[in-house]
């Protein structure tokens, strides 16, 4: 368990030194956008969606993972460059 929330702290880091050029590019067009979106957005209707999305039926969900989770499942980590 430990190794595994490792590993994900050294893809996290990974994307934030700007180890991996396309990660840190994906990554700074998304602030950039959540930035303007949130900006532009009244807060109430971000959590009316956040909460709508959230509180959604079973029918309507989804057995893929997380984009944001399976993204840092694909990012390289220092474990995966020493085999």
């Amino acid at each position: 368990m430990m190794a595994d929330l490792a590993t994900q702290g050294e893809r996290v880091q990974a994307l934030l030194s700007w180890r991996d050029p396309r990660a840190t590019f994906l990554f700074v067009i998304f602030c950039f956008v959540a930035v303007i979106v949130t900006y532009l957005v009244p807060f109430r209707i971000l959590m009316f969606m956040w909460v709508t999305y959230v509180l959604r039926p079973p029918r309507f969900r989804f057995d893929m993972p997380a984009v944001p989770q399976n993204f840092l499942r694909r990012m390289p980590a220092k474990s995966d460059g020493m085999l």
